[in-house]
């Protein structure tokens, strides 16, 4: 019986050492196949150049190769879902601003819960947006004056109804007392330029790598910035600037997994991008592409969603807001 007994805890033993030993060579194993990077928008889109920035180095430091699936549709809202049905361990997701802080709000069926349904990883690349009117109109905080008095006379552009330029606009009405352009939504950023330029709208809200380019070229002008000063943008000035208090608003992208992607996998990811995010040629390719690598924690992240969410649902319901 004694020697049984001694046989038995020398086997406990065994098997307790053994424990993470395995559970270290289960860490190691992971990936153990290709990742695939779901984007809800085209190739050269903006999530798709933040989808593919991150890529390379991110399969490099995996040693698996992370594979960009473009998925367009509803915003990316389809592609979105994709990723929070996803059960394989090796799918993860680049989203932008309204799947996560104001779709649930805008679209009733919505097929996934954004505060539920994901593994928030980290922020990608943001960027203010740019208060941008036609030459010939007032700068500054005369624009806005001229705004009230023009009342509903001036339309605002936007790249369609709930997009963030649209959310944004009224959010920035809501700053601003007496200012009602109204919403003339368009497919794309170079449609709301053309209008702009053909004198249909007044101002809009646009990312400063569309604006710039007009802006620089002298055929719009630029009323300032969503955010405080930026080296995006260093020659232009905040909103604060032109008397707008209390406002702030910039676009961004974002990496996620699924809910239930492993704790190995979440960790493995979030150490090698906090990495990818501080390299100087995956900063550059951002910026030239008009957006500022940032790279967070995950916690930090979902603070941020969840801070943009209330601010978003607010200016949905008080304006009554709905896609048609």
């Amino acid at each position: 019986m004694k020697s049984m007994r001694r046989s038995l805890l020398v086997l406990a033993l065994a098997a307790a050492t053994a424990l993470p030993l395995v559970a270290s060579a289960q860490s190691a194993s992971w990936p153990t196949k290709p990742i695939r990077l779901i984007v809800g928008f085209p190739g050269g889109s903006t999530p798709d150049i933040a989808a593919r920035t991150i890529a390379e180095p991110l399969s490099r430091a995996l040693g698996q190769p992370v594979v960009v699936d473009n998925k367009p549709g509803a915003s990316g809202n389809i592609a979105a879902d994709q990723v929070a049905k996803a059960t394989d361990d090796h799918t993860i997701g680049i989203v932008i601003n309204g799947n996560l802080t104001s779709s649930k709000m805008l679209y009733p069926k919505l097929p996934y819960d954004p505060g539920k349904d994901f593994t928030y990883l980290s922020l990608i690349a943001t960027a203010p947006l740019v208060v941008v009117a036609p030459n010939g109109l007032p700068s500054g905080a005369a624009f806005f004056e001229a705004a009230r008095k023009a009342g509903d006379s001036w339309n605002y552009g936007s790249v369609g109804t709930g997009s963030v330029a649209h959310l944004g606009m009224e959010l920035l009405k809501s700053r601003v007392p007496g200012f009602n352009p109204v919403h003339v939504p368009y497919q794309g950023n170079p449609q709301v330029v053309t209008a702009m330029l053909g004198g249909q709208v007044q101002l809009a809200l646009i990312p400063p790598g569309v604006a710039m380019p007009q802006i620089r070229a002298g055929k719009l002008q630029a009323i300032g910035i969503t955010s405080g000063r930026s080296t995006l943008v260093p020659e232009l000035a905040p909103l604060a600037d032109a008397g707008v208090k209390d406002f702030s608003l910039e676009v961004w992208t974002a990496l996620l997994g699924p809910a239930n992607l492993s704790k190995t996998a979440q960790d493995r990811i979030s150490k090698e991008l906090a990495v990818i995010m501080k390299s100087p040629e995956v900063r550059q390719r951002l910026f030239d592409q008009g957006w500022q690598a940032v790279g967070t924690s995950p916690e930090g992240m979902r603070v941020r969603v969840d801070e943009e969410a209330k601010i978003m649902s607010r200016i949905i319901q008080t304006r009554g807001i709905k896609l048609q």
